[in-house]
């Protein structure tokens, strides 16, 4: 049997057909789209079955939002996804639906030493809940729970939780934040749109770097990209890894310091021993800057259990199918 498996984020959508051989899913069609382009999901599946040919039985779509009784308000898209009106709009069997998230922790069991980079390898033969933390689009969290035999993925909405400071320049940036957002959430700092907060706030201070203010801005109209298209995330990302920008390296280095600290509270949280997994968009591409970053020294910094922290294998994502493979898992064994 082949089902549509999707991952529908604020920024694209990626749809594939899987299909079950000998055990384990197989994807083919993939075909990535901009989610906002669209004014509903229907709609871009339409194009997609349009566009491949695809006649699925059925489907799964790990969605960047909290799901309630078959149903997702998208964080980032102005869209409304009910699976029973999936279903019947498509004639299929069955839709499932699961937060993002979740459908990456439906996904580890099933990956392989290429598909992940180890960044710290804890101890050996630790074992227990795992926890995932993912910069995109948003900042998303999940949980593994680990019952004595396997793990039980299951979905949160921990990268809304407040931002807390820690140092004076991070006071400085919570209230520059506030006077913007009003609440100020981990996502606000820790995502791509996070990056951008970042070094517009470090651009905004006079003297906050050595030599005085930055000659080099990555200048855009509000809302949209940076000099003639450029992504200004990566752009930003590009010219820190580069050197050739100050704001932009002290940019990045603040990020995943924040990434590590927030990491360190998620692990805590989950007590995940069995691992603490980052996935998303931005760790895979930035691997030299996480390398040489204070991602870890910050996801050690818990005080009297930064000996429990060291215990707790990290490890990249590397896989970017990973939440379609996760959605296929999940739909197999999801009945409801």
């Amino acid at each position: 049997m082949s089902v549509l498996v999707g991952d529908i984020g604020g920024t694209k959508t990626v749809l594939a057909l899987a299909t079950e051989v000998e055990g384990r899913w197989r994807l083919a069609r993939e075909l990535r789209l901009p989610s906002g382009a669209y004014d509903a999901l229907p709609e871009l599946v339409a194009h997609y079955l349009r566009e491949t040919g695809a006649g699925p039985r059925g489907a799964a779509f790990a969605v960047a939002g909290p799901v309630q009784d078959g149903r997702s308000d998208i964080t980032n898209l102005p869209w409304v996804i009910d699976r029973r009106q999936l279903a019947s709009a498509f004639g299929w069997e069955r839709v499932g639906l699961l937060n993002d998230l979740e459908a990456i922790a439906w996904g580890i069991p099933f990956l392989g030493p290429e598909d992940l980079e180890t960044l710290y390898p804890g101890e050996e033969g630790a074992g227990g809940n795992a926890c995932i933390i993912a910069a995109g689009t948003g900042l998303g969290q999940a949980g593994l729970f680990w019952d004595g035999e396997r793990h039980h993925p299951f979905a949160t909405e921990g990268g809304h939780t407040d931002f807390a400071p820690a140092t004076n320049r991070e006071e400085a940036l919570l209230a520059w934040l506030r006077r913007q957002h009003g609440h100020v959430s981990w996502e606000r700092l820790v995502s791509g749109p996070g990056i951008l907060n970042l070094y517009d706030f470090l651009r905004d201070q006079p003297g906050a770097l050595a030599g005085g203010r930055h000659t080099h801005p990555i200048r855009r109209p509000a809302g949209q990209p940076g000099v003639e298209g450029e992504d200004p995330v990566a752009a930003i990302a590009e010219q820190a890894t580069a050197g050739t920008c100050r704001f932009c390296v002290e940019t990045m280095a603040l990020f995943f310091s924040l990434y590590g600290r927030e990491a360190g509270n998620l692990a805590l949280k989950h007590l995940a021993l069995g691992g603490v997994y980052l996935g998303g968009g931005i760790v895979p591409k930035n691997l030299e800057l996480l390398r040489r970053s204070d991602f870890l020294p910050a996801f050690f910094a818990k005080g009297r259990m930064e000996p429990l922290l060291r215990r707790m294998p990290v490890k990249v994502i590397l896989n970017p199918a990973t939440p379609l493979l996760g959605a296929a898992h999940f739909f197999q064994a999801d009945r409801g």
